[in-house]
């Protein structure tokens, strides 16, 4: 009878169209099909007064807590490319004050490491051994993700830092490097004359194009020569990272899926570029609402919502479902790529 009245509950909801109203042992044909991917899922979760991070199996099965620390709350996970290594935010409570800072562990949750103090919004190189990540803007914990000043780079190998070469890079977030190496995706905010802007940044030099596409959030697909992203609060769009012009440019932009009530964030590619999975939630600005967590809006990273992870299949926009339902502030979803046997 519980279980009835629940999915009469959420079946009650305002949902985008073709979305898949699932108990938790029911499945839909898309995650179905994901039940057989040797990839996985890792992402933020809101439970039991604390932020952890959640592996499951790319079918939303088989949740397990790979953090497990209460006086540390994880959040914003990013998986390196051979699968190896998870790179995390964790706010904590030094001398008084709220901090949060960068770490990476090993994908089993073992072997943490502290990369810096009052950084955020990590992202892995291609060469799996390096990471970029944003300083905070100032010494006071803010939970507005753009409040950072720079980009620097961490040697995993060396342990040495060193500093972006552009210096003007101010109010970024959510960045992502390409395969290639080349170019590091940032949004920016209120930065570098920019009000609001989707940024091509070279890595090793000063170059930095506008891509002209409206949103934030971008993520390169496993091969580089696409991006997800999102054009607005309600909609997620594909498309073709084009250097053909010799500047980075966006070409061929679609719609994967979109709602006109809930919004969709967080959009990150599968290891085999055939589906991207999102969060989905009720928007606008929340509250405190329990230990960790922040006023803010409810995308932000440390603002607990009630929201749930989804899939889409990039070639047949409209086909998704959701990955899980207990809307436990289930956000930022990297996918996990398998491990490439004999690799060190």
């Amino acid at each position: 009878m519980i279980q009835a009245l629940r999915v009469l509950a959420l079946a009650a909801m305002v949902l985008p169209q073709g979305f898949f109203v699932r108990a938790d042992d029911e499945r839909g044909p898309l995650v179905t099909a994901l039940a057989g991917s040797v990839s996985g899922i890792v992402h933020e979760s809101y439970r039991e007064n604390n932020w952890e991070l959640i592996h499951r199996r790319a079918d939303g099965s088989s949740p397990r807590n790979l953090t497990n620390t209460p006086a540390v709350h994880e959040l914003y996970p990013q998986a390196s490319s051979d699968g190896r290594l998870i790179a995390f935010v964790g706010d904590e409570t030094i001398e008084g004050k709220r901090v949060r800072s960068v770490f990476y562990m090993n994908r089993d949750g073992s072997g943490r490491k502290l990369v810096a103090r009052n950084a955020r919004q990590p992202c892995w190189g291609p060469d799996n051994r390096t990471l970029a990540y944003l300083p905070g803007e100032f010494d006071k914990y803010s939970v507005v993700d753009y409040v950072t000043r720079g980009l620097r780079f961490y040697d995993t190998f060396t342990g040495k830092h060193r500093d972006h070469p552009n210096k003007k890079l101010h109010h970024l977030y959510n960045i992502t490097w390409s395969p290639g190496g080349r170019w590091i995706l940032s949004t920016v905010h209120g930065g570098m004359g920019y009000g609001h802007a989707i940024l091509a940044i070279a890595v090793d030099g000063d170059a930095v194009h506008d891509l002209k596409i409206s949103g934030c959030r971008p993520d390169f697909s496993p091969d580089g020569k696409r991006i997800c992203w999102g054009m607005s609060d309600h909609v997620i769009a594909v498309g073709k990272f084009d250097l053909g012009s010799g500047s980075p440019r966006i070409t061929g932009v679609s719609k994967v899926i979109s709602d006109k009530k809930l919004h969709l964030y967080h959009s990150d590619w599968s290891p085999d570029g055939r589906h991207i999975s999102f969060s989905l939630g009720a928007g606008g600005r929340v509250g405190t609402n329990g230990p960790g967590t922040s006023r803010g809006l409810a995308e932000f990273v440390g603002v607990r919502a009630k929201w749930d992870l989804c899939v889409v299949e990039v070639a047949s926009p409209g086909r998704w479902e959701r990955l899980t339902g207990d809307g436990l502030s289930n956000k930022e979803s990297e996918w996990l790529p398998p491990v490439k046997p004999g690799k060190k």
